[in-house]
């Protein structure tokens, strides 16, 4: 969008970037194959095999016969055999990890990108925490990348990877993020009918990401004593609880509140330029978590128009996964009830969003193709057309915008992005140093449990980290 562009360039993105100027050097390495040696064929490997890296492969896979898995990697065996025997069992032509290419620990990611030829896929699906380096290591090999969302965790990774996102470009790699709505579509024709004067001018927009506790959002103390009781570390027990750190995932709210806060700006074709919020916990003083489980931020745009974000992760209350738009002629919705469902895209003679008021629906019938699938079919084609294709810089102002919404709430101050963007913290430096044997960046207390933000009293920092 012509509007994001100029936006960010106003904000000087490079000026900020100093500390990540060692990753140039890869610049002046050689183009790689637009794909692998003089076949069709695209080889794959996985790096991540949880259910979002599992579901990514399974989306790479069902693109068609050329596209073969050859390697897995985890840090954890279980979940990797677990992924490997899902795939195999559905994919057994395309298929082919014998025991020599699934990989174990920390370094795992470089033996599986190593297994791959140049203009191959790299699927990186760890915790997000990890996204830059491995993305690194892919570029110095010449490797075409998907990788899942968030791709940061806070502002300084945001803008190493946008850093890596031009040396990629450079290089010619394909990569993809995995803000699969930005592929949806029926999204993307109600992008065009609202840049049309469909509803005429946005005035607002909200959006509810409200259901039970999901993933690994909250976490007990005997979660973490059973863990440690087998024998494994502290940086293994956060990684298998990774939404609930905000060092590894940014959390629940970077992890699962993302999606909608990209649809909307991208509806209103700005991103916003400051924010407010308020959260908390309630019911929950025993978790060892990082997460409020209420969360309601106010984004402003910089023509005063206002974006609504509510979360809340909650038994026993009411769910909604909305996103609305609503504009001086009329609304849109731009999700109802799911990501993937063919109900997203629909305009209303109104401001109440029921179906007789509907004069407009992307897929009347709400048989849309998936979106998930979808943006794995616009890779493959410009891997296999050689087309320009770099999803990094959204993909990483989409998660810093959703960072600076975190931010918010969990200081409790009124943030702009001009300010958000001059913080110097990281919350894990140094993770391309971490071996098996690492400690976790982020240290309990002696009692086992983690610091939590304390809005107003920590005022510019998101937690007070407990001392090792």
């Amino acid at each position: 969008m012509e509007s994001q562009e100029s936006f960010f360039n106003r904000r000087d993105f490079i000026k900020t970037t100093g500390q990540v100027a060692a990753v140039s050097a890869l610049a002046g390495m050689s183009l790689p194959q637009v794909h692998a040696a003089d076949s069709q064929e695209i080889r794959v490997a996985l790096v991540g095999c949880g259910g979002r890296g599992t579901g990514a492969a399974m989306d790479a896979l069902v693109q068609g016969t050329q596209i073969k898995l050859v390697a897995i990697a985890d840090v954890f065996e279980n979940k990797m055999n677990s992924s490997f025997g899902n795939l195999s069992r559905k994919f057994p032509e395309q298929v082919n990890v014998p025991e020599d290419r699934r990989f174990i620990g920390v370094d795992a990611y470089k033996h599986a990108i190593d297994s791959l030829r140049p203009g191959d896929i790299v699927i990186l699906a760890t915790p997000p925490a990890f996204r830059w380096v491995h993305f690194k290591y892919a570029i110095e090999k010449g490797v075409n990348v998907f990788m899942e969302k968030p791709i940061c965790v806070d502002v300084q990774t945001g803008l190493r990877m946008i850093e890596l996102g031009e040396q990629a470009k450079k290089k010619n790699l394909k990569v993809g993020v995995g803000l699969m709505v930005r592929h949806c579509r029926g999204r993307q024709a109600l992008y065009d009918q609202i840049r049309s004067g469909a509803i005429g001018d946005i005035i607002a927009l909200r959006a509810y990401r409200m259901h039970p506790p999901v993933g690994s959002a909250f976490t007990s103390p005997k979660m973490r004593e059973d863990f440690l009781a087998t024998g494994k570390s502290d940086l293994l027990f956060q990684v298998s609880r990774f939404h609930s750190f905000l060092w590894l995932s940014g959390g629940l709210f970077s992890d699962f509140y993302i999606h909608q806060i990209d649809e909307c700006c991208w509806m209103k074709d700005k991103w916003p330029v400051k924010c407010h919020a308020v959260g908390g916990r309630h019911y929950r003083e025993g978790n060892i978590d990082q997460n409020f489980d209420v969360y309601h931020v106010e984004y402003t745009f910089d023509d005063g128009t206002k974006f609504f974000m509510y979360g809340r992760t909650m038994a026993g209350v009411k769910d909604e996964f909305s996103s609305t738009a609503h504009g001086t002629k009329g609304a849109a919705s731009i999700t109802l009830g799911g990501h993937h469902l063919g109900k997203a895209g629909r305009i209303y003679k109104g401001q109440i969003i029921k179906p007789s008021e509907e004069t407009w629906a992307a897929f009347p019938d709400a048989k849309a193709p998936d979106p998930y699938k979808m943006e794995w079919t616009d890779l493959i084609q410009a891997i296999q057309k050689d087309e320009p294709y770099n999803e990094v810089k959204r993909g990483a102002e989409a998660s810093m915008v959703t960072t600076m919404g975190r931010f918010a709430a969990h200081t409790g101050q009124e943030i702009t992005w001009d300010d958000y963007i001059k913080l110097n913290q990281e919350l894990a430096p140094g993770l391309d140093q971490l071996t098996d044997k690492s400690a976790a960046p982020l240290h309990a207390d002696k009692d086992g449990k983690y610091p939590v933000p304390q809005p107003g009293l920590l005022r510019d920092r998101e937690y007070q980290p407990f001392e090792a």
